[in-house]
């Protein structure tokens, strides 16, 4: 599957003549295009794109596809990658005691919805918390934080980011705060989960707190890691009516769902190069 297929995603300073440049690139490079999408963002005078493209005939090598491509990319000062759409990224997976999105991504990607390889799971709760959850040979790093280690434990979990060869972190309800030194190197490809409550119902119990306010509506929110807690750029957002009816225990079970399919939805954008920054927000390319 997709062994002649290729992917480009680039974002620059837009200016005439950007798509003409790399179709006629793709085009000596013996690629057809199969499925396109750009976007001018007039505010910022930046211009998005994703391309999906296929070659017939032998593999294209990818650091080729890349050489030539430099080429064309390079002097527009573009932001850009050009990978096989084989290619599986690497994700870490970071999880606190609730496990609902954590046993999701699993599940997601064991069935192959989301192609990547999960290189290793870091928890501040030992293994046994998630004895429900088929954790497999998936290696597990039971990490616990408290003030005085966070600093030491943060070094850790860096290190192995590189150590895993780590594309995508992901934080699958991980109740800790991460610092703003490893916000700042996690910028970019690391993604969190929270209720959208903040920061009208922010702390411990969110729905409880929903509850006693009798809110008629529910959601949850996936972005990329700052060090601004929970306000960093919004990749996808979802919610779900609720009525005088539910109780805290069922807005819960609510919000776990949302979550699930919330953050299920971010990585996937992710792992597909349709997600772009863009300042303090993002382009998000659709399938």
């Amino acid at each position: 599957m997709y062994e002649n297929t290729y992917v480009l995603s680039l974002s620059c300073t837009n200016r005439p003549g950007i798509v003409a440049a790399v179709s006629n690139k793709l085009l000596e490079l013996g690629g057809n295009i199969t499925d396109a999408q750009q976007f001018d963002d007039l505010t910022t005078g930046r211009f998005f794109s994703r391309i999906e493209f296929e070659t017939r005939g032998p593999q294209l090598p990818v650091q080729r596809l890349r050489d030539r491509l430099a080429a064309v990319l390079d002097p527009l000062e573009a932001n850009w990658h050009a990978r096989h759409l084989n290619e599986r990224k690497r994700i870490l997976l970071l999880v606190s005691k609730q496990d609902h999105c954590l046993a999701d991504l699993l599940y997601r990607q064991r069935t192959g919805e989301l192609r990547a390889e999960i290189a290793g799971i870091i928890s501040n709760h030992p293994q046994t918390v998630h004895s429900s959850v088929g954790l497999g040979d998936i290696p597990y790093f039971h990490m616990p934080v408290d003030p005085e280690n966070k600093p030491k434990q943060e070094e850790k979990l860096l290190a192995l980011t590189g150590e895993l060869q780590v594309n995508l972190v992901v934080l699958a309800r991980y109740m800790q705060v991460l610092s703003d030194p490893l916000c700042s190197e996690l910028a970019g490809w690391c993604i969190n989960i929270h209720h959208s409550f903040l920061p009208g119902f922010k702390g411990a119990k969110p729905y409880h707190q929903a509850y006693d306010r009798g809110v008629k509506l529910i959601g949850a929110t996936a972005h990329y890691v700052t060090g601004e807690l929970d306000e960093g750029p919004i990749i996808t957002q979802d919610v779900e009516p609720t009525s005088h009816r539910d109780t805290p225990g069922s807005l819960a079970r609510k919000g776990r769902d949302i979550e699930r399919r919330v953050l299920a939805s971010a990585v996937h954008h992710h792992l597909e190069d349709r997600v772009f920054l863009n300042g303090k927000t993002t382009v998000v390319f659709p399938e």
